[in-house]
This record gives C-alpha cells, structure tokens and sequence, in this order.
C-alpha cells in the first residue's frame, strides 16, 4: 500500500505537525510551534470569516445556524455553520465554528484565572509553575483592552447592584477588543489590523466592523507569517498511528523498515495525510469525538475519555419588558449613524459581577441578528406566570410598525458545577451524546435572576433547560496519570496499552477546553489560551527533541501562506459486501474513492492498449463487520482498490482487487486480501458471477512483542442485485459519467472483445536463461515389447553418512514436464537430489523423444514401468526399494502397474501420486468434453501420424493445422497469448494456473520442452475419464478389484483451485487405501491456490507441495510406514470415514457428472465403501492424516 494519499492542497511529504483547530488553543499550538520553525499544517472544519461575512439579520442568521436535537434525531444546518447548537435531554450546548473558533462570536471577556479554580484537587500542579508567565503572554497576543467608558446596560446594573444587593460585588472587565480612537470603518474588513470597536453590541454574532482581536488577528495571523499552512473547511474524522511505522507490527509481506510520519490525519475514510505531531483543539466535542473514532480504530486511550464534563456552571436568562433605558439590543448600520458614542449598546458583555454564592453573572447585549423569538416563549418560559407568552408577539408587532420596543437584556451566568457530566459515543451512528453535570447552585442563579428582574421590572424568560452552555470544558481531563485523566499535564495523550499509567502516545496532543478538568466560574477564554501557552511549550521542546533523535533539520517552511478550503474533484461510491470468511458470518461496507486526476503520461489510447485507466484505481475506506473475530467494527485503515488489474502473465484475465488493513478496537490489526477474477470464459456466462464475488484472505498482522494466535482464513463476500443498484445510485463526482464508461469498457474488452492487455508475455526471449543443472546420465532401456524408453538419472550429493537413501523414480504427466526445470532454481529434481536420493525421470512411449504412434496408457503400466524398476534395481541391488512420485497420467500408470500385477508393492517403499489415483475425477467442463465425440473427431482428422505439431516453426499437415484451428476454439477458463500455449489447453483443458508460473518456465514449457503432443493413447484416457478410475483400453475394469496389491503407504495430493481434475480424486482415493490397506499410514493433502500440473511446477511449489512428498519419503526411509493403531482404533477409524464428509465438494462449480459413490459402489468390493468420507480440517494447507512435520 501507499504511504498516505496526495489530497490536494496539502504537501505530499506531511507535515512536522497538524493542528486540529484554530480556537484559543489550535491558534496558540500553531503559534508557537511555526515561530520555533516547524512545519505546520492547521486544520480547521470551519470557513474563514471575513467582518463583511457576518450575519447582521435574522435571515442570515439562520443560514449560519446549526442545530442537532440528540434526542428527536432532527438535524438542519450546514455542517460547517457558524453558530453550532447542541441539545439533549434538559441541556443545551453551543459553540461556533469557523477559522478562529470561539474567539468569532464571544463576547471577547478575557478574565484570569480564578484562585478557587487553581485550588480545586483536579487542578494540575505543574501548570502553577509558569502559569503567571504564559498568562501575561495570552493576554499581550490577544490585546486585552478596558473598557474605556461605562455603557447605559453596564450603568443599569451598576445602580441596580448598589442598592441592595449586597451579596454581589463588581468584577473589573478586559476584552479582547480593539477601543482606540472611534473611527467607523468599511464593510469590507478584509485585513487583519482590527479597527476601533463602534459599541454597536453585535459582538455575539460576530464583529462586522474588524474591532474584535479574535485569534485569526493575532495567533493565526503570526502563525501564517511564520510558515504555516492553514487549511478550512477539512473536519478531521480521526488519526491513528501509521501502521507502516509501528516497531511492534511485523508485516510479513513487506519486513523492509522505512522511516514515514508517525501519524496519519483522516479527513474522511480515504483521504489522510502524514505527520510526526498531532495536536487535537476541536473543541470539547471535536476532540472528544476525534478520540472515540480513533479508538474504535485500535488505539488505546484511557477509560476517563468523555468523563468529567463540565458546563462552567453555565445558565441563561433573558429580561424583557423592562421599563429601564437598558438599550441592549444591536444597532445596525443606520441606527448606528443616529446615535452617539456613549448612548449605543457597547460590546456585548461590558459588567461582571460575582456572588458571594460562588457564581458570576454578566449582562448581555442580545445582537441584531439574533431572532429575538427563540429567547421570548420558544425556547424558554417565562416568570412571573401569566401572559408571558403573548409578550413576543405583542413586541414583534411594535417592532414592524416601527413603535417603541421595550427594553430587554440578556442574564449570563457562571459558576462551579460538579464536573461530572458524560459525553458518550454511539458506534452505530458515529455521534455523540452528552449528559450535564449536576449544578448545585442552580437554585441561586434562578433567584438572583428573579430579584435583578423585581428591580427591572418586565418578565424574565428563563431557558427550559437545565444547563445552557456555551463554555464547555473537560472530556480529555488532564491528570498525572490516565486512571484519573485522559491527557497529562504537557496534553499529552495517555497509551492505555502500556502497563505503565503514565506512558503516553508520542507525538500525540490535546491542547483546548477539554483538557480543563474542571469549572473555571467566569469566562474560560484566557485560561484556555493560557493552558495552551504551557502546552506549547512543553510541545516545542518535544518537537526538537524529536527531530534531534531523527537527525531531521527544522528548517522554516512558507509554501502556503493562504488560508482557503480543500476542493478536490472525485468519484466516490459505496459497496456492501456479504458472505463467509472462514465459515463465520462477514459483512463489508465500504466507500470507495477512485483517483480524480490523471497522470501526464496518461492519455486516452491508454484504455486502447488495456492499461488500467487512473478512475478505476484509488482508495477504500468503511469497515468490516465479523462479530466472530471481534464484537466491534474493524474500521480500514488504508484500503486500495484497482477495479482493473491485469497480471501479465494472464493478460486476458481481469481482476478487481481490492486490500484492506483494517484495524480494531482491541488494538488488533487485520488485512484482508480480496480479488474478483473475470475470466472471458465462455464470453462471460459466469460474468454476473464473477464481477459480484470477491475471493477474500482474512489475515491477523502478527505483533512482535506478543505472542497472539495466528489468524489466516479464506471465504467469499457477494454482492446482491439490490447492493449493486445502490452502489451504482450512490456514484457522485464530476467524472461519474468518465468512470462508469471506462469501467463499462473494462467488461466489454474482457468478456466480449476478449482483447489482451499489456505486452504479449511480459517475456521476451532474451531474458530467457537455463540454470546450471546437475550433471544426468541418460539410460535407454528396451522394454518387454521391444519399444526403447529412456530414464535420466541424477547421481545424489556426496554425504558423509554411512546411511543409504532409496531411489527415487518421478513420472510425469501426458507428455508434458513436471520435475525436471532448467529454468527454476527449486524443482523437484534438484531438491531430491540435494537430500542424498538417487533421481530417476522416466521418459516413456508418450515422451515426445521416445513417442509412438500406437499406444495406450495400459502399455506404460506393463512395459515402461516394470523396465524402469528393473533398470533401478538392477543397478542398486534387488533388495532396494523404490519411492515413486507420479503426476496425473504417471499416476494412472503406476497404480495400473501395481493393482495390474506388473510391478510387486514390495518393491515400491512408498507411493506419492498429484491430482491422480487409481481414480479420476474431472471437472463438470472437462467431463463433458470427455463425453462428446471430439477425441475421435480428432482421431479421425489426424490420420495415421497420431503426433501433433506444437512449434510454430514446425512444419504441419493441413489436417495437423485444422486440429490446432479447433483447438484454438475450444473454451477454457483461462487464455494465453502464446500460440502453443493455447493449443495445448485447447486440448486438455488449462493445466495450470499462469499467476502461479514464471514467465521464464511459460516460455520454455511452450517454445523449448514440448515440440509435439503424442495422441494415440487419448482414446484410452477418455475410457478412464468418462468412467472415472481406471480401466483397460477396452473400457473394463480389472484393477480396483485387487486391492491386496496396494500394501504400501501413500500420499495423495490434490489443488485447492481446481483445474482437469477435482479434489474428489485424491479424497476417493485416500478412503479406498485406508479401507483395504489399513495397516498403512495414508496421507491426503488439499493444497489451497494451486491447480493442476502447478503443483509441482509453481513459483512457490518447493515451499508449499514439495514438503508434504519429502516429509512422507521421509518417514518411510525411518521405517514409519504404518498406521500405528490398535484394532479398536481401526474399526472407529472406519466410522469416522462413513461419517465424513469432503469439504471441497461443491466448489468445483456444477458438480461432477458422474457420482463418485458410483465408481467406489461398483468396483471397491464392500458396502460400506459407498460411504467413507474423510475429515479435512481448515487450513492453508489441509491434511486428513498426518502432517509434513509428524506423519
């Protein structure tokens, strides 16, 4: 897989650090960390806001206005408004969103931190250390000014307080706005020098005249002249660890270690980029959030996540009716004009005061563009009772026809809650939840806010619900350690895998309002900004720290000093998949995003040629629901999908490909290996098929340092008619039009055009080099009928041990070569050899070098074999026994030679047979070609010369051409650009799967071993196919009754991907040796991927076939031939068979033909052999008795 994907906008290489966030503590982080010279990406969910941009009427107002109602489930809003309401249950939360968080639309109050807050036993120690020196640099970066005169709403409260209200005293403001010298400026506001504050009270929605010191002003603004890069309107979904860095994961595919980023940043289920820092300020909900999504990812954090929440003891009322020149409504621009300085609204918090009670009460000024309604009977009730509800209405009809309105002012209030509020996280619906926590001085605030409005006068509007906050804090509790906290002191993230309570993530931050553990009783915004000052701190040391270890220069970077959103163009569709891995329910929904953009070296002939179009390949994001393997979700991590995939080596085939790391959250990862194969057989009858189902590998990502129990399992997932017009539904993206041709095209050329992709072979001749080969003496041995065979013989490497290994006599298959490779560096001759056996490759009357123009199958069971034994003996003493290894017609043979009489079991000390036994069971496609005339048609139009032509450069007859024409015709399941190649599977059927061969084998397999195929005994094979075990040349069995010859152990091998011949002839013929040939060890073994003659012939055969033959010559050669059972172990044995059941039976798709019970019934002498089945376990590799390892 790719390291990360190149999303526009963003710097392909990643970053140093990525901030999540731009309020008061994602613009410090920022801050600092790209003034110390570091590369930084700030990532906000939010737009950027211009003063001009600012809703200044209700109409605006709403469309920057989202509300979620968590328990209704109704939603309506931009995601990404301005002013961000969350209510659930009897609490309401808002926050704001946009570049510059908070700091947009607060009232801008900037108050220290309060000494009752520091002396709270959550309150970290370490954060008193330099507090006083972090909180006088907040203060100067965000220009905390006084307010330079009293406004009427503050003179109001002031006289209204110092009448009689003893219990409440005033607390001295400073804000964050800009009181120079008046000047009313532009509209416009398109610059980061701020303007002098014009009191026109619309601070809560927003400053439209440029007065506000909001943190894009200041911070950012240092920030982006620093080097950073800034990115809006990109939410951050979740991040986890890169799992191509982690040192605990071994990738056992790909064990070369590249240094990369350490995390990875999602911005949806595809798109990521890279970096070595993360720092989460997304706000309390924002990064509690971002933490439960990474969490059900697999990474471990601490059970504390979403506790101690706390509302800052936050409660709002709303007075109006009052007869007080209050004067707290917003002016606009016109009403602005008409009134002086000192007469207008003024900022929109310009008094606090504190109560002996504990808590702090503002009063506000309600914007213009505030709809004045949802404060006035619909989201609150009114006190005293009585006809309250009619007050808004009333005030609403003196405002249209421009009366008097009477005056009215908003009550804030602040104070200590128990900070024992929850935030939850649904998994299903990926959303949060939130429950307040208790507030012990509710009561109090309610009765100030009636005895404020007794002195008033008019009607309080009280909210209806029990928290309304709009300064959220806690979630990710700072502690000393994670049973009490979810970060520590620095913001650092506690690792809950590690044994140690105070390890944490590296690299991994939170710096914002849920670190605070607890209430802070007044505006929390200076001590936001001043945490994430010591934050900062403690993370630019980490960050050079860091970098000094890596030996990385930080070095000060500035391409892209903008700030703008992320517009990428792409196609994205989901998929839902549904089937069975392993045997166990599993159900994949997926989102796929393939490549917007085109590679310069891509052009439109491109598709002509068959190279996979760019729109057909990209990412895959989703999750994998297996409940068998893990109860929760196992989210992708990093998918690739290429819906048109060729292997060179099969270049009429397509396949869609897909490869998900998947990870859980458990910690454990997984990647499942899937593909859909698209074959053009039969143009395209299985195409529905194929395109829908996907051949899966379910694999565990071993860990290194624990010692956890392998997973490795295959299956299929489906996808149904009704998901797959869905997918096609759900394809959104400008080029959708662009993908849905080219991936349209991709079918068209596979199944009907049936046109080749990529170059002819992916060989050529030149690279074609025979390997040193051990030395072969070449015996030619005159057999019984006076027809001459020859035998190679290669001599075993010189040992030093006394001990004497048998012989070992190989023979291959119809004609073509199964042992004896120049080309591979592993073949069967060669591994023997180097073991110390004696090698013997019979070369008989089939060969193309000895081959006869009359002759059976039955001649090289009683002439070709006994002559080749006797040579052996004859030259290793009588007394040798021989092991044998035979592959499809060499396996036919050998046991007409011995169940024939023509060779004793005496002499054979053990017998190893590939996709052949004494039965022979082929598949539907082969069978029926095997029942229709074509063998005598063939016969027929070859004439008296039975041998055909292989080689091009050979000469041929127009009959031999006509046989090659139709053979060219004949369907199979898997084409080949080479000529010789196609002949040859024309006429047997595909006898190997190409994907598992070499280029440099193919080529000499085709153009050097075989130059013509001997057809005379094909009359003879089509009698034993067509009966399916072994018969004479006149179709009649006088073998499967002697079964008193076959005294002899046996491992029968067969290919898990069929191809000629099914799994049913090894399982048949396994139950047949242990049922008459009890006393023996029998072996059966499945291999999974391989399919006919690629058994022996394979790339990877030396590590997965060749095992199973040396382990079981091996036994032998220590004497273990036999079963070892006692008889009662034997007659349960034998229940066992009548019980079992072979698990490959019904996926060779339509089935046999002809019943494999039928055969046993008639020719396996007992009752009872109807009905022995064996027992498979799962597995790569699957064995009914004994193993590689003990037999």
């Amino acid at each position: 897989m790719s390291e990360h994907v190149i999303i526009e906008g963003f710097d392909e290489d990643g970053y140093d650090a990525v901030v999540v966030g731009s309020g008061y503590g994602g613009s410090v982080a920022a801050c600092r960390l790209s003034m110390a010279g570091v590369k930084v990406c700030l990532v906000e969910k939010g737009r950027r806001w211009e003063a001009k941009d600012f809703p200044t009427n209700s109409l605006e107002m709403v469309k920057a206005f989202r509300m979620e109602n968590r328990d209704s489930g109704i939603n309506f809003g931009p995601k990404n408004a301005l002013f961000q309401v969350y209510m659930q249950e009897d609490s309401l939360a808002a926050m704001a969103c946009g570049l510059g968080g908070g700091s947009l639309v607060n009232a801008g109050v900037m108050l220290r931190t309060p000494v009752r807050a520091k002396r709270n036993p959550k309150w970290p120690k370490e954060w008193e250390r330099d507090w006083e020196i972090c909180e006088a640099s907040a203060s100067s970066m965000l220009r905390t000014q006084s307010i330079p005169t009293k406004f009427p709403n503050a003179k109001i409260m002031e006289q209204i307080v110092g009448e009689d209200c003893e219990e409440i005293s005033q607390i001295p403001l400073k804000l964050s706005v800009n009181f120079d010298v008046e000047e009313l400026p532009s509209n416009s506001g398109n610059s980061n020098k701020t303007s002098s504050c014009v009191a026109c009270g619309n601070c809560l929605s927003g400053c439209p005249y440029n007065a506000k010191n909001s943190t894009d002003k200041n911070y950012l603004a240092s920030a982006i002249e620093a080097g950073c890069s800034i990115k809006t309107e990109c939410q951050v979904q979740y991040v986890v660890k890169n799992p191509y860095d982690d040192d605990d994961i071994l990738d056992e595919e790909n064990t070369s270690k590249k240094k990369r980023r350490r995390w990875l940043v999602f911005f949806n289920e595809t798109d990521y980029i890279t970096s070595d820092f993360v720092i989460l300020s997304g706000g309390v909900f924002g990064t509690v959030k971002i933490l439960f999504e990474s969490k059900a990812r697999g990474l471990r954090i601490s059970e504390r996540l979403g506790l101690g929440l706390s509302c800052n003891g936050n409660n709002v009322a709303y007075l109006a009716g009052s007869s007080a020149p209050l004067k707290a409504y917003g002016l606009d621009r016109k009403q602005l004009m008409k009134t002086s300085f000192e007469e207008r609204p003024g900022p929109a918090i310009s008094s606090a005061y504190t109560s002996s009670s504990g808590f702090t009460i503002e009063s506000a000024v309600l914007p213009t563009a505030y709809p004045y309604m949802l404060f006035k009977g619909i989201g609150t009730y009114g006190w005293p009772s009585g006809y309250w509800f009619l007050h808004g209405i009333i005030d609403k009809i003196k405002h249209i026809f421009g009366l008097k309105d009477s005056q009215a002012m908003v009550l804030n209030a602040m104070g200590y809650d128990n900070s024992n509020g929850k935030i939850m996280f649904d998994k299903d619906t990926n959303r949060i939840s939130f429950h307040a926590p208790h507030d012990p001085l509710l009561q109090r605030k309610i009765d100030v806010f009636q005895k404020l409005t007794k002195k008033l006068g008019g009607i309080l509007f009280m909210s209806k619900y029990r928290s309304t906050s709009v300064h959220l804090l806690g979630g990710c509790s700072a502690s000393v350690d994670r049973s009490n906290g979810v970060c520590n002191p620095k913001g650092q993230v506690f690792d809950a895998k590690s044994p140690s309570p105070t390890t944490v993530h590296p690299g991994l931050y939170a710096c914002d309002a849920s670190l605070i553990p607890c209430s802070i009783g007044i505006n929390p915004c200076l001590t936001i900004a001043t945490m994430a000052e010591h934050v900062s701190r403690c993370l630019v040391e980490d960050v050079f720290e860091y970098k000094g270890k890596e030996g990385k220069d930080i070095i000060l970077e500035n391409d892209d000093l903008k700030a703008g959103p992320i517009i990428s163009s792409k196609v994205v569709f989901k998929e839902t998949m549904k089937g069975r891995v392993g045997g166990m329910p599993c159900t994949a929904y997926l989102k796929l995003r393939v490549n917007s953009k085109i590679s310069k070296d891509f052009d439109k002939m491109s598709l002509v040629f068959g190279n996979s179009h760019p729109l057909l390949r990209g990412k895959v994001g989703g999750y994998v629901v297996c409940s068998a393997i893990e109860n929760d979700r196992l989210h992708v991590l990093d998918g690739e999908v290429d819906l048109c995939e060729v292997d060179v080596r099969s270049p009429y085939t397509q396949y869609m490909h897909y490869r998900l790391l998947l990870a859980a959250s458990s910690g454990s990862r997984y990647i499942i290996d899937g593909k859909k194969v698209m074959n053009p057989y039969l143009l395209g009858l299985y195409g529905w098929k194929e395109s829908t189902t996907m051949h899966v590998r379910f694999k565990k990502v071993a860990r290194i340092s624990e010692r956890e129990e392998k997973v490795n399992l295959k299956g299929e997932l489906h996808i149904s008619m009704m998901e797959l017009l869905k997918s096609v539904i759900s394809i959104e993206g400008k080029r959708r039009a662009m993908f849905v041709c080219g991936l349209l095209l991709s079918l068209l050329r596979t199944y009907i055009l049936q046109v080749p992709r990529g170059s002819v072979q992916g060989f050529t001749p030149s690279e074609f080099v025979q390997r040193p080969y051990p030395t072969s003496t070449l015996h030619e041995i005159k057999t019984e009928d006076r027809f001459i065979v020859s035998c190679k013989e290669w001599k075993s490497n010189e040992c030093s041990s006394k001990t004497v290994n048998n012989p070992v006599l190989l023979i291959n298959g119809y004609a073509t070569e199964s042992y004896w490779l120049p080309t591979e560096p592993n073949d069967l001759v060669r591994t023997l050899v180097q073991l110390g056996h004696d090698t013997w490759l019979l070369q008989p009357r089939l060969h193309p070098s000895n081959s006869s123009n009359d002759f059976t199958i039955e001649d090289i069971a009683r002439f070709d074999i006994p002559s080749v034994i006797n040579k052996i003996l004859e030259m290793n003493g009588k007394s040798t026994k021989v092991h044998v290894v035979a592959h499809c017609v060499g396996g036919l043979s050998i046991h007409m030679a011995l169940m024939g009489g023509h060779i004793s079991a005496t002499q054979i000390a053990s017998l190893s047979c590939t996709n052949s036994s004494m039965f022979f069971k082929l598949t539907p496609s082969s069978t029926f070609k095997m029942w229709l005339p074509l063998i005598p048609m063939s016969m027929a139009i070859l004439g008296k010369n039975k041998t055909l032509p292989l080689f091009e450069t050979l000469k041929t007859s127009p009959r031999q051409r006509l046989l090659k024409s139709i053979a060219r015709f004949m369907p199979r399941y898997e084409r080949c650009t080479c000529n010789e190649c196609e002949v040859l599977s024309g006429v047997f059927g595909n006898a190997f799967w190409h994907g598992n061969i070499s280029a440099s084998l193919h080529y000499w397999l085709n153009k050097t071993s075989l130059p013509g195929l001997p057809m005379a005994a094909f009359p003879h094979l089509r009698k034993i196919c067509n009966a399916g075990f072994i018969v004479d040349k006149n179709g009649q069995n006088k073998y499967l009754i002697h079964p008193e010859r076959m005294a002899l152990p046996t491992l029968y091998i067969s290919g898990g991907r069929t191809l000629l011949v099914t799994p049913k002839t090894s399982f048949l013929a396994n139950n047949y040796m242990k049922l008459h040939q009890p006393s023996f060890r029998h072996e059966r073994v499945v291999i999974d991927g391989f399919g006919h003659s690629d058994l022996l012939i394979g790339e990877e055969s030396y590590k997965k076939v060749f095992p199973h033959i040396l382990s079981h010559i091996g036994l032998v050669e220590r004497g273990r031939i036999s079963s070892r059972v006692d008889g009662k172990e034997r007659k349960y044995n034998k229940e066992a068979l009548v019980w079992g059941d072979d698990p490959y039976e019904g996926k060779e798709g339509l089935g046999s033909l002809i019943s494999p019970m039928l055969a046993a019934s008639n020719y396996c002498g007992s009752p009872s052999a109807l009905q022995i089945r064996p027992t498979i376990s799962a597995g790569h590799v699957v064995v009914i008795q004994g193993s590689p390892q003990n037999g």
